[in-house]
């Protein structure tokens, strides 16, 4: 009888110090992993001083709760001034620093890169230049989640313009 005691107080035992690492590794499977999303929103362009819709298409890689990275493709929407149109995209690789406020909810930062083209006037021109960005995130599920973001987008098409985007979006954790 004493083995069997013994032998249940060590399971029991056992169960109360795996437990922690246990509820430790579901947590940082719910902060890390692949995810791909999408955004609309409203492109200003600074040099037309005109807006149009604009939507992004991103997917990206969050190797913690604070820290990701992620790649998209931004296409601006045209937009016009004096009767020439502008059309411009952009594809961007950025770094993302991430500050959880609770469980669901969180704010960030992001800075990178973009490669921009810009077409308007019968010209076309292209350059890689700095986009950065805030935004706030809020996690309706473990893996769905929607966001609001600023995102300003430097010398589009080789200086023809800076354009500042405001949009919403949704990202799929899996």
């Amino acid at each position: 009888m004493s083995n069997i005691k013994n032998a249940a107080l060590a399971a029991l035992f056992g169960m109360v110090l795996g437990a922690p690492s246990f509820a430790l590794a579901q947590a940082k499977q719910a902060d890390t992993g692949w995810y791909i999303g999408g955004h609309i929103g409203q492109a200003d362009v600074k040099e037309a001083s005109d807006e149009d819709t604009s939507f992004k298409i991103l997917g990206g890689y969050q190797f913690n709760k604070n820290f990701a990275v992620e790649g998209a493709y931004f296409d601006f929407g045209k937009t016009s001034e004096g009767g020439t149109e502008f059309k411009a995209n952009a594809w961007e690789a950025v770094a993302v620093g991430i500050l959880p406020v609770g469980d669901r909810f969180g704010v960030y930062g992001k800075a990178g890169f973009f490669w921009g083209e810009a077409k308007g006037g019968g010209e076309k021109a292209d350059s890689v230049e700095l986009t950065y960005g805030v935004g706030v995130q809020f996690d309706l599920a473990r893996n769905l989640g929607i966001r609001g973001e600023y995102q300003r987008y430097t010398d589009v098409g080789d200086g023809a313009s800076d354009v500042d985007v405001i949009s919403v979006g949704v990202v799929f954790r899996f």
